[in-house]
């Protein structure tokens, strides 16, 4: 099972709300995020090798989300389940709609970006995981199913670290991990005919109360021009005179 978030595609330019409520998301090309669509292409090459596997693209959020998972039925999914809500899903709200759906479908494998590019959250594999009790491993740069387990190469501050572990297993995807293949309009065309089943999420019973309040979206502050020096000691001097150390 692979889990895809639909995203404001990397290549826009983000522009907050004149309010400050959100960003502006009318007119805008979306995606899928880029972690997820790593985390689905790794999927279809498992199958790919030689694993008998089903490939379960799933989604949650408005109707508009069928886009996106048309795109992964393209790519090579075999059928699709999207979760369907208006409100905004945090990331335990998100992991619990999950769950609900691993429980019905007894997946081997869930796996998923290891971070939304939208807010960086990073924290939705890790709720699943925990609230499904089976093991995770997080930030793959490489993956290899074998005997019941996954060895998972992991990207971490001081290298890689390659860890074991028994499915059913949650793996989120490192950036690393893979190149997504281009879809091509043939598959497009297919992608039309392949189940996409929709679900209303609130029917799952799951709950979904907010834990977090944004009060305001800024953008960030322009970046200032840099500066060119021409020694370590003029930039010894230049850090001390914007007061980095004395």
């Amino acid at each position: 099972m692979v889990c895809l978030k639909r995203v404001v595609d990397y290549n826009v330019r983000i522009r907050v709300k004149d309010d400050g409520s959100g960003v502006v998301t009318d007119g805008v090309k979306m995606s899928i995020n880029p972690f997820d669509e790593i985390a689905l292409e790794e999927a279809l090459r498992i199958r790919e090798a030689g694993q008998p596997v089903e490939v379960i693209a799933v989604s949650i959020g408005p109707d508009d989300c069928q886009q996106q998972l048309r795109t992964g039925l393209a790519m090579g999914a075999d059928r699709a389940i999207l979760l369907e809500t208006d409100t905004e899903v945090e990331p335990l709200a998100a992991a619990r709609a999950l769950l609900k759906l691993v429980e019905r479908e007894q997946p081997d494998l869930v796996l998923m970006g290891k971070q939304a590019i939208d807010d960086d959250n990073n924290q939705t594999g890790q709720m699943l995981a925990a609230l499904w009790n089976r093991p995770q491993a997080t930030f793959a740069s490489r993956l290899e199913i074998a005997d019941g387990r996954a060895t998972v190469t992991r990207e971490v501050d001081d290298g890689l670290e390659v860890i074991s572990i028994e499915l059913p297993a949650v793996v989120t995807a490192d950036l690393r991990l893979n190149e997504p293949r281009y879809v091509k309009l043939p598959d497009i065309m297919k992608a039309k005919k392949k189940p996409l089943e929709r679900q209303n999420l609130a029917a799952l019973g799951t709950d979904m109360t907010p834990r977090l309040r944004l009060s305001k979206y800024e953008a960030p502050l322009p970046r200032q021009k840099g500066r060119m020096v021409a020694n370590v000691d003029e930039l010894v001097s230049a850090l001390r005179d914007k007061g980095f150390f004395n």
